[in-house]
């Protein structure tokens, strides 16, 4: 059995005065993002979403198994065929799937099936999680897959939202359409897709109110 290596926790502390007031400018600052469906055709540097992915991949996971993979594509053909299947879904769940209940409660967001932004964002990234690993054809067990790349694609939309960009969690589906366009290995399922870039100028939001804290904290 293999012995653990461990080595000093050199994390950062704050006096009790700076903790509370950070935790409170982070908690305003992530207050204002917002979900966008119109995006600026605006390039957004390569280097700057692969330091946004890192940053999810530094997400806690099930035995420390990081059971993710995170595509990033700009490639306009690509990014045409992902619309094409992703409006084809969309438009089988907005004519026949969802529920009369759960289109109702997309009405105030003005939603439909038509994804224009899959094209126009520069960067479409997929989140895909892997069931397993796979090692020279050997399969190997991963552990809270589902919660570690959840804890991931939250660390995601954090950094994206940092770094000034703007972000949507879409999730036509089925979502298998995904794998078979990006050709990935039989042990991922796409996730999440995640259209990232700058907001179209002039875009609104539905205004919406978030819960208050006595809805959503329990002190024991």
């Amino acid at each position: 059995m293999q012995t653990a290596k461990f080595i000093p926790y050199t994390g950062v502390t704050y006096p009790p005065e700076e903790t509370q007031e950070r935790s409170k400018e982070y908690y305003e600052y992530m207050d204002r993002r917002r979900s966008i469906r119109e995006y600026s055709d605006r390039p957004v540097d390569k280097k700057i979403i692969e330091q946004i992915i890192m940053t999810a991949s530094s997400a806690p996971s099930g035995a420390h198994k990081q059971p993710w993979t995170f595509c990033a594509i700009s490639d306009p053909a690509i990014k045409s065929a992902i619309r094409e299947a992703a409006e084809k879904e969309e438009y089988e769940s907005y004519n026949g799937r969802m529920s009369e209940e759960w289109l109702e409660a997309l009405r105030p967001f003005g939603t439909d099936w038509k994804k224009p932004f899959l094209e126009i964002a520069p960067w479409l990234i997929i989140v895909f999680k892997k069931a397993y690993d796979l090692e020279e054809g050997k399969k190997s067990k991963n552990y809270y897959v589902n919660e570690s790349v959840g804890i991931a694609c939250g660390f995601l939309l954090s950094a994206i939202h940092n770094a000034g960009l703007v972000s949507l969690t879409h999730t036509p589906s089925p979502m298998n359409f995904l794998q078979k366009i990006l050709n990935r290995p039989e042990n991922e399922r796409a996730f999440l897709l995640i259209p990232v870039g700058y907001p179209k100028e002039g875009v609104q939001v539905p205004a919406i109110d978030r819960k208050e804290k006595e809805e959503v904290i329990v002190y024991y």
